[in-house]
């Protein structure tokens, strides 16, 4: 029996709604990176990874995480293109690009020391942390689509059935996470926190946005 060809970009059911959760998702997640990154207490390993690469080449932050993730998107177009979605070209194109816009506003409108005093760190922590974690999971429970970086995992895994999917994402997070430091990067808490929450926080908004993405019943006739 010929198998079923996998397809990309899909138009699932309340595609509109969808695709507003997304931009959402995604522009709240850059939003949040831009501080982390003022922050300078460690970010997730993907932008930790793509730090590393900036302080080695002339390009701003947002073109080496489209470069970084073009790396990664090549095994996904070869392995699993159902991956592939409006999400996946949000978070790989626009995430970058949104923190680097974010940044520039930092740097016009606060003094140059803002970030540097470890009272305004600390205080702006968390509520960083929390639109950082809460648009990476609305972005991902929007279903539109995975970013390269966090559908190759899935891919690994369905390769490698006998491996637990946990014991693969961990590896996959630090072995990121390890090229970041070995690039010049810091990791910090903000690096562990986001491996430790961001699972328990998708769970957590995938069951609040269930009501905005459920089916209408039909009307009896």
């Amino acid at each position: 029996m010929e198998k079923e060809k996998k397809k990309w970009f899909a138009r699932p059911q309340k595609f509109k709604m969808r695709m507003a959760m997304m931009i959402i998702g995604v522009t709240l997640q850059g939003f949040g990176l831009s501080l982390l990154r003022q922050l300078n207490m460690g970010t997730d390993p993907c932008s930790l990874l793509t730090q590393g690469v900036e302080a080695h080449v002339p390009l701003s932050f947002g073109t080496c995480q489209v470069l970084c993730h073009l790396v990664t998107f090549a095994f996904v177009l070869r392995f699993d293109v159902s991956y592939i979605g409006f999400g996946t070209v949000g978070n790989m194109l626009c995430l970058g690009y949104i923190s680097d816009f974010f940044s520039w506003i930092w740097r016009l409108a606060l003094p140059e020391d803002f970030f540097s005093h470890t009272a305004v760190a600390w205080a702006l922590l968390l509520p960083t942390l929390a639109v950082f974690i809460i648009g990476a999971a609305t972005y991902m429970c929007a279903g539109l689509g995975s970013s390269p970086y966090d559908a190759l995992p899935f891919i690994i895994s369905g390769h490698f059935p006998k491996i637990p999917f946990k014991a693969i994402r961990m590896a996959w997070d630090i072995a990121f996470t390890l090229g970041g430091i070995l690039l010049g990067a810091k990791a910090g808490i903000v690096t562990l926190a986001v491996a430790f929450f961001l699972g328990p926080v998708i769970s957590f908004v995938q069951k609040k946005l269930e009501i905005l993405l459920r089916e209408k019943p039909a009307r009896a006739a």
